[in-house]
């Protein structure tokens, strides 16, 4: 069978654990039989990074930037724990973190749906798309150890500001962010917002911390009044903006078909609780939109439990959807960007095929106990059987 050409590469960053023995399973399986997989790889698993004093990392980012288009695994961001257990040099920083400082821009997250499973919230009727800003806050924190009776001031040209005298042992973070960054994260939603033809809400705590948070208030309302008030109202769209306790209190109760926009952190939390609402971790695509490139990768981590499983030999059901969803969503970019109608195709054919194959009846076992349609006799397989099932209703 002739293989789809492809003319530019994508760039692939392998990963961890787990998800790094389903990435391999993957291309194998479902891509490479169908595609000329062209890629410039990079390798982030962790001994990797270590090995290279994490240059590796910043090196995948720059290759972003060349070709555009990057698919990434799972990795991890060592603790203290992982540091022992792997022998490093020091604890690294998260490469996803490394990643988004370098190409900036939004991650947009959303629930693959299948029909069948239903969302734990019952009144989610349709997606809740996150819309995570990529760069700053504690995620380029700058963080001590403070000792009992040390003063400490923060020294902004040449001025100082007294912060406090540290009454005992105690520790500080100081987080930043740059207007551009903000107001590249506002007009990504925006434009999202409009593409998807989806309301707009956003909301932070800026009652409590006025300059930071109120920062991204200001910068948010004033862009939207200039230049996307009109547009709005003639999509028939809304932007809501509200303190963030007040937007989640109104999620929950919502009927979902809106974009959510947050905070890093607040991102990085409240999408693991809507995809875990939809159906599972491993069931939410994330996509780096930026100026720079596109990066495709899972929502969620490497899945240790089940790798130290793999290794014992014992077999395992992973759950492989969002992973399959980074390439598909990484080969439909680079499809559309090249003008390449059958790749793009394979990719959006290979989505449908593997949300089939759940509808049918054949899932890993974290979706068994939300599944039911009538008529369907769910059974649980491996993450391997899964992926040949998804194989065997391929066509191309």
């Amino acid at each position: 069978m002739k293989k789809i050409a492809m003319k530019n590469p994508v760039v692939e960053m392998d990963g961890d654990e787990m998800t790094r023995i389903l990435w391999t399973q993957i291309k194998e399986i479902l891509i490479e039989p169908f595609v000329g997989l062209n890629t410039e790889y990079y390798d982030l698993g962790l001994k990797h990074r270590d090995e290279t004093d994490d240059a590796v990392t910043a090196a995948a980012a720059e290759a972003i930037k060349r070709h555009k288009v990057g698919i990434k695994c799972a990795t991890i961001t060592p603790n203290a724990e992982r540091v022992k257990e792997y022998g490093l040099k020091k604890m690294w920083k998260s490469p996803n973190g490394t990643i988004r400082a370098i190409l900036d821009g939004t991650v947009f997250r959303e629930p693959i749906l299948a029909d069948g499973i239903k969302p734990i919230v019952s009144g989610w009727k349709e997606p809740i798309i996150i819309a995570r800003h990529a760069y700053g806050d504690i995620y380029r924190a700058v963080e001590f150890k403070v000792k009992k009776g040390e003063d400490v001031s923060l020294k902004i040209g040449g001025s100082a500001e007294e912060i406090m005298t540290f009454q005992g042992d105690g520790v500080l973070s100081v987080a930043h962010n740059i207007d551009g960054s903000i107001e590249n994260f506002a007009e990504n939603c925006f434009e999202y917002a409009l593409e998807k033809k989806k309301d707009l809400w956003f909301g932070t705590k800026d009652t409590i911390s006025k300059v930071y948070d109120g920062r991204f208030k200001d910068i948010f309302n004033d862009m939207f009044e200039k230049k996307y008030k009109e547009k709005f109202e003639r999509a028939g769209i809304v932007y809501f903006y509200g303190l963030i306790d007040d937007v989640v209190a109104r999620v929950m109760r919502s009927g979902g078909g809106f974009i959510w926009a947050c905070k890093n952190y607040d991102g990085d939390v409240m999408s693991d609780m809507v995809s875990t609402v939809f159906g599972s971790l491993a069931m939410m695509t994330s996509v780096l939109v930026s100026e720079n490139g596109f990066e495709y990768e899972a929502a969620h981590g490497t899945v240790t439990r089940h790798y130290y499983k793999y290794l014992k030999g014992e077999k395992t059901s992973t759950n492989p959807v969002a992973t399959i969803f980074a390439w598909t969503g990484g080969l439909k970019k680079r499809g559309e960007l090249d003008g390449n109608a059958e790749l793009a195709g394979f990719a959006e054919n290979l989505e449908k095929t593997t949300l089939k194959t759940i509808e049918n009846g054949t899932m890993t076992n974290d979706l068994l106990p939300l599944f039911k349609r009538e008529g369907i006799e769910a059974k649980g397989v491996s993450g391997e059987e899964f992926l040949r099932t998804v194989a065997s209703g391929l066509t191309v």
